[in-house]
């Protein structure tokens, strides 16, 4: 529904982004117009999106509405899975030892960038040692690897999280919009939502996400 909109969105900021540096003047001026509007496009859209969201949310309560939940992708074995870093960094995070974790696991990802699993460990982990932005950094490349609209959820609601955390609340707002844009159903997110209206709560990081370790 939104493919067309998002791509000539993506289209005009990457002509500007190219653009703009050697831009003077009046084309330069005229640079910053389009970004400004797009910035208040995407701002509107957002925020179109979150009132719905509310309301999606308010008719299954109200309701009783249970959605039909995605079915798991079917896991091929990885091969990161044989590596003694990968056994020896399970072993840490079981013990608590996240420091010794993040070692081991930068070693996985060091020869598979790609691993999902070995950027979600290092993801928990880095937030155990409040290293916020490093875990972002692991949260946000495996957003560029994953298809199913559950666990991007689930990430959007964990970046939220970081942003929130840091008191970011405008930020984290519109990733819990993300988050619920991809599963209406995660409850965290609206959670999450009242804490950054109120500027103050417990945020709920998602149990979902981290029983995937």
């Amino acid at each position: 529904m939104f493919q067309h909109l998002f791509a000539e969105m993506n289209r005009m900021l990457q002509e500007i982004a190219a653009e703009y540096p050697g831009a003077d003047g009046a084309r330069r001026d005229d640079l910053l117009c389009q970004y400004n509007m797009l910035h208040r496009l995407s701002d509107n859209v957002m925020d179109e999106w979150l009132a719905f969201a509310e309301k999606l949310s308010h008719f299954r309560e109200q309701a009783d509405v249970t959605l039909q939940p995605e079915e798991d992708p079917v896991k091929e074995e990885a091969p990161e899975l044989a590596m003694d870093s990968f056994v020896r960094g399970q072993g840490y995070y079981r013990l608590l030892m996240y420091r010794k974790c993040i070692d081991q696991f930068n070693e996985v990802i060091a020869r598979y960038p790609d691993s999902l699993a070995a950027r979600l460990y290092l993801a928990i982990s880095c937030l155990q040692e409040n290293e916020g932005d490093t875990a972002w950094g692991h949260l946000e490349h495996m957003l560029t690897l994953i298809r199913e609209n559950k666990l991007k959820a689930m990430i959007y609601n964990a970046l939220g999280c970081i942003r929130a955390s840091q008191e970011r609340y405008v930020e984290a707002r519109k990733l819990f919009g993300l988050s619920l844009m991809h599963d209406p159903a995660l409850p965290e997110p609206n959670v999450n939502l009242e804490v950054c209206r109120r500027r103050g709560g417990t945020l709920q990081f998602g149990n979902q996400l981290v029983s995937l370790l």
